[in-house]
């Protein structure tokens, strides 16, 4: 044959490798020249090599057709998956097959050749002829010689037996193609399943004169059909928990978090009031909500709480651990307990929690009569102070992650504002998005500085913080709040 560099035109470019579009293709293609070759063997019904060819297009073709719906399936990607909760079954389970003993097989190897055998039973003088694949299959030694249909039951498992007595009878009787499998123990005790394909063969006065079949061992084909569909209901069993966990954490979340929107005034009465405002950023690559929190309370005395944290972890546990946590701390505030106290029993309390966690929080006291805002933090990242059209961190006191150290002690820190300051309180899932890796966020957020100047409400600056940071790929959920000193 003429090497392709020589011939009259150039030689066809080998198909680009890596797409699925590109396998698609090729497997239309070879199934359609798989096809042609079946019709071209339809020639000699009398003549055994061709009743084998024409057997082996015929699972040949059957194969591509399902390796083209394969393909099919992952150009399309992953289905969106039944809820498995409702007791709808996923579709393309197949009925009937139950995991069985013969999971515990072990693979066997060779090509699809080794696992293909063809046999012919003569009904007229008794004779039977098998192919050297299908002693193969069923374990059994050549010199054994082949076994006649009344002896093949014997090695088909006992609940196939009916279904295989069925399909012969109805090939004799009826003259109607096999097409079915059932399961055989081998003799050396492994159990396969085979795919049985045959037709009878009629004489000249159209009476069944012999039956041929071909089987081929689908034993590895339906494991892993098995393993796909028992990963995908796993799959689907998985989802409706996550969405059931994340609608319970919602909901949780929710009936925890201050319920006013927009801007709130506190204390209600005074002249140094706080405007304030808060809002919840749920993270971009996470389908969980966090611990994360904020909260405004007005205290007895005319008092007001701030606070913001953040609990490790995600889902229902860190969402009822947060609102444990933060229905302590609202307690403690109104029972009078200042900030740096406050956070020694928040630590005591995770510390000793059936679920221990850790938590970072910020969590401040301000006294409108005197102005001053005294807090406490635990392994937070401090406040940020606005004055003049311009920002900075307040300096944080000393203290440790809530539930790290037991018996930590936390300091408290005391700030005097003036009319016109602003407030922002976040967690550090705000500024620790992908862009913010080098502390840059904490940057982008001092640098709204003069915007804040330029903002008449607390409710202003928040928008420009979201607008600012509602985009960023954050790698955790976030809350922030804004209190503005009129």
């Amino acid at each position: 044959m003429p090497s392709h560099l020589f011939a009259d035109r150039p030689a066809p470019q080998p198909p680009r490798r890596g797409t699925v579009d590109e396998l698609i293709s090729q497997t239309r293609r070879l199934r359609g020249d798989v096809d042609a070759v079946r019709r071209d063997a339809v020639v000699d019904e009398d003549d055994p090599q061709v009743r084998w060819q024409r057997a082996l297009c015929d699972l040949a073709v059957h194969q591509l057709d399902d390796l083209g719906t394969h393909l099919g399936q992952l150009r399309e990607g992953l289905p969106t998956l039944p809820d498995t909760a409702s007791g709808a079954e996923a579709p393309g389970a197949t009925d009937g097959e139950e995991p069985g003993p013969y999971d515990e097989v072990a693979p066997r190897t060779g090509s699809l050749l080794s696992r293909v055998g063809s046999g012919e039973w003569n009904l007229l003088n008794d004779e039977v002829s098998w192919s050297d694949e299908l002693f193969q299959i069923f374990g059994r030694p050549v010199q054994s010689g082949p076994m006649s249909l009344d002896e093949l039951p014997s090695m088909v498992f006992a609940e196939d037996q009916s279904l295989l007595t069925a399909m012969v009878t109805d090939c004799l009787i009826d003259g109607k193609p096999i097409d079915g499998e059932f399961r055989i123990v081998r003799t050396d005790g492994r159990v396969r399943t085979l795919h049985m394909m045959g037709e009878p063969v009629l004489d000249s006065d159209g009476c069944t004169a012999s039956m041929w079949a071909v089987l081929r061992d689908v034993s590895e084909l339906r494991r892993t059909q098995r393993t796909v569909r028992e990963t995908r209901d796993t799959l689907a069993r998985q989802q409706h928990i996550d969405r059931a966990e994340r609608r319970i954490a919602v909901e949780l979340q929710e009936s925890v978090l201050p319920p006013w929107r927009g801007s709130l005034t506190l204390p209600q009465d005074g002249p140094a009031a706080l405007d304030l405002a808060g809002h919840y950023l749920p993270a971009a690559t996470s389908a969980l909500i966090g611990g994360d929190w904020y909260d405004a309370l007005e205290l007895p005395g005319g008092g007001t709480l701030l606070s913001v944290g953040d609990l490790t972890g995600h889902g229902v546990t860190a969402t009822s651990t947060m609102a444990m946590l933060l229905g302590a701390l609202r307690g403690l505030a109104v029972a009078g307990i200042s900030p740096g106290p406050l956070m020694g029993h928040l630590n005591q309390l995770l510390e000793s929690s059936a679920q221990p966690a850790l938590g970072s929080a910020v969590c401040c006291h301000y006294d409108a009569a005197a102005r001053t805002l005294s807090w406490a933090q635990a392994g937070h990242p401090a406040p940020l102070l606005f004055r003049d059209g311009v920002g900075h961190a307040l300096t944080p006191p000393d203290g440790v992650l809530l539930g790290a150290t037991p018996g930590a002690a936390y300091e408290q820190a005391e700030t005097l504002l003036l009319p016109g300051d602003l407030l922002v309180l976040h967690t550090d899932g705000l500024t620790r998005g992908a862009d913010a890796r080098d502390g840059s966020g904490v940057g982008r957020l001092l640098a709204l500085a003069p915007r804040f100047a330029a903002s008449r409400s607390a409710q202003d600056c928040l928008r420009s913080i979201v607008e600012e940071f509602g985009e960023s790929e954050r790698e955790d959920d976030a809350c922030v709040m804004v209190a503005k000193l009129g």
